[in-house]
């Protein structure tokens, strides 16, 4: 069997801009993010640690590195899903995230997760 076959996650991302918490006369807009990681292999894997790269529209790059998720290291079974939402503020309307997920699986391998870019946008932001 294919390790591709035993360890396959998927991570879906849903962004959203937050008027009520942004201050763009302070070049302040938060945005929150849903996300959805899916264990589509056959075998259980924990998420042990996130990574994200966080550009702003003027190319500023933040980082974040931490254990879990939203204070959670979820073990996901094959076939299911956990989802958490969380949030970020960024200096520009328009940016980008992208990251990785550590995960262990059930049989004691350690692998990242990759989560694709995604962008965070206030609505009429991009044309």
């Amino acid at each position: 069997m294919s390790e591709s076959k035993l360890r396959a996650i998927i991570v879906e991302a849903q962004p959203r801009y937050l008027s009520e918490q942004s201050d763009p006369a302070q070049n302040r807009f938060a945005f929150a993010y849903t996300i959805t990681i899916h264990n589509a292999g056959q075998v259980a894997a924990q998420l042990l640690d996130r990574h994200w790269i966080i550009t702003d529209g003027n190319g500023k790059v933040q980082e974040v590195r931490g254990a879990g998720v939203v204070g959670e290291q979820p073990l996901i079974e094959p076939g299911a899903s956990h989802t958490y939402t969380s949030g970020c503020l960024l200096e520009t309307p328009v940016g980008s995230m992208q990251g990785s997920y550590g995960m262990r699986s059930t049989d004691g391998e350690e692998f990242r997760a990759p989560v694709s870019v995604f962008r965070l946008a206030r609505p009429n932001a991009l044309h």
